[in-house]
């Protein structure tokens, strides 16, 4: 199993870029589905974009275009690019990573990731 840690978080102005990364630790991490969640002041968790362990993405329209996931097996590293940084993605951005053995699939649902990070706060100011 592995165990995440993220960091990049920051304060950054509307229209600015921010890179977020999430360090895991383990062997495995190839092995992973990975997702980017976040959580906003007084709302609901929710899905900011998704990596099967073979690569592919998903990303909903709120964030299409902005931000882009990828991942490095070889450093066990996930990243989230954010360009064009919005107020409205002021929140606190989890990874999580969930044990798959299907490469092409991508998973949506928070409930459906086993294992979390801490988070890392983002704040853009208007």
């Amino acid at each position: 199993q592995v165990h995440l840690v993220e960091s990049g978080g920051g304060l950054v102005q509307a229209g600015g870029s921010l890179r977020l990364s999430c360090a895991a630790s383990g062997r495995t991490f190839n092995n992973y589905a990975m997702g980017w969640f976040r959580q906003p002041p007084g709302k609901e968790r929710e899905l900011v974009t998704a990596i099967s362990s073979g690569g592919s993405t998903y990303y909903p329209d709120s964030v299409k275009g902005r931000f882009t996931i990828s991942r490095d097996n070889a450093k066990n590293t996930l990243y989230l690019q954010m360009n064009s940084l919005k107020p409205e993605d002021t929140a606190v951005y989890y990874c999580a990573a969930l044990r798959t053995y299907s490469s092409s699939s991508v998973y949506y649902g928070s409930y459906e990731y086993n294992i979390w990070g801490q988070g890392t706060q983002v704040t853009v100011s208007s």
